[in-house]
């Protein structure tokens, strides 16, 4: 909450409250002197630094690479520990400076020496049968580090290779769902919120896509669009931050905003897919469209039943249309396979709406990502519904100025019952 544009914010607001007699100087000072101090941000030097430091490493590993048929097995490996145990004691001396930022870069670097650590002993041994088992190995190595030193970008190195992972499991064995992957996650987010990082919220949330992307373009899922799937993926993750959001907790809050905002966004993308993939702008799969996997069906119900919860709990009559939304997205879903004898006018309807009452939910509790991605999804559905290759052009046409009529007599009727403050 205090970082450093809602300081800039607040100390105008006070500047001006004071100017206008709104507040006595005396309060503005107390106001002042009650706000925690900011943390130290990245200044010249530490940009500078941190240029250097990489140059020196690349420096350093081409000079290995450039000569690496020439060294001895046992001294490639010792150099690589050696890179471990210098980022390490570097990160261990910012650190103790009260360099942070420099100290969590060196403790990236020796996450991903790591890695390079364990690849040099698979080409060596001959061990590069299971390539996946060496990307959890890095993972869980970078995990590790993230806890011990609290670097953020040791996270970042660890759900990257959690994520690579993943994805040639599902490729391995598309018949089965890879549900380590979502234990791996959950203790990412417990780490988020432990740390109550903004920064490793954004890198949780961001992670949870590649696991739902791969899943959906599953070999074993027969004739079922991906965007389906991905429409529950989105759906859970968009309910589930909500619901989190809405605990008192200060870091549940955090976490829980920054996963509905991916959650928006996701939505968004999702009702553009669906539109483009669905009705021959793109074909993704052959077949009919098939019945969606039950396990899918149901973290989009529970998306959409987190998100009425959450409305429940925070008296938000946004949150309330953000269910909306969620729900007219997957319902659309089913809508198609009915709609195969002709244009799926109400899947058309049904997203379009989901769009919009993801934008009024952003307005009504002022979240501008979720506006942003409302309107982001109206300008994907508007542009696959005019583009799409079956059908009439000039019935398209004539759906979205009936669209367009439609949501201009809602906005007058809103503009009648909505008091003039909240307009």
């Amino acid at each position: 909450m205090f970082d450093k544009s809602y300081r800039q914010r607040l100390e105008a607001d006070l500047a001006q409250w004071e100017a206008d007699g709104v507040i006595a100087p005396a309060a503005a000072s107390s106001i002042r002197k009650a706000l925690p101090p900011l943390a130290p941000g990245i200044n010249i030097a530490v940009v500078v630094a941190i240029v250097g430091g990489l140059l020196i490493a690349a420096a350093f590993l081409a000079f290995v690479a450039a000569h690496w048929t020439e060294i001895a097995r046992l001294l490639r490996f010792s150099i690589l520990l050696a890179g471990m145990v210098v980022a390490g004691g570097l990160g261990a001396w910012f650190a103790s400076t009260g360099r942070d930022v420099l100290a969590d870069l060196c403790a990236s670097i020796g996450a991903i020496i790591f890695g390079a650590g364990i690849a040099l002993v698979g080409q060596m041994y001959h061990l590069g049968d299971d390539f996946a088992g060496g990307m959890l190995l890095w993972s869980t190595g970078a995990f590790l580090a993230a806890l011990l030193t609290g670097s953020r970008g040791a996270l970042a190195v660890g759900l990257a290779a959690a994520s690579i992972w993943t994805c040639m499991r599902v490729y391995d064995a598309p018949d089965a769902l890879h549900l380590q992957f979502v234990a791996a996650w959950l203790i990412a987010a417990a780490i988020a919120f432990a740390w109550h990082s903004r920064a490793a919220a954004h890198l949780v949330a961001v992670a949870a896509i590649p696991w739902w992307v791969a899943t959906s373009l599953r070999f074993d899922v027969d004739g079922a669009q991906p965007s389906f799937v991905l429409a529950n993926g989105a759906a859970l993750l968009f309910g589930a931050g909500l619901a989190i959001a809405a605990a008192p907790s200060p870091r549940a809050q955090r976490l829980g905003s920054v996963l509905s905002i991916y959650g928006a966004l996701s939505l968004a993308v999702v009702a553009f897919l669906e539109v483009t993939t669905v009705d021959d702008v793109f074909r993704l799969r052959t077949a009919p469209v098939a019945a969606q996997p039950p396990w899918a069906v149901l973290c989009g119900v529970a998306g959409v039943i987190l998100a009425l919860a959450s409305a429940g709990l925070t008296r938000r009559v946004g949150e309330v249309l953000a269910a909306c939304a969620i729900g007219l997205v997957l319902v659309a879903a089913p809508i198609w396979p009915a709609s195969a004898g002709g244009e799926p006018w109400f899947a058309y309807a049904a997203l379009l709406l989901a769009m919009l009452c993801l934008v009024v939910s952003g307005v009504l509790d002022d979240v501008r990502p979720r506006i942003v991605a409302g309107w982001l999804g109206i300008a994907g559905v508007i542009a696959g519904i005019t583009w799409a290759v079956k059908g009439s052009l000039l019935r398209r046409s004539a759906f979205l100025a009936a669209a367009g009529l439609i949501a201009v007599v809602f906005a007058s009727a809103l503009n009648r019952l909505l008091p003039r403050a909240e307009r």
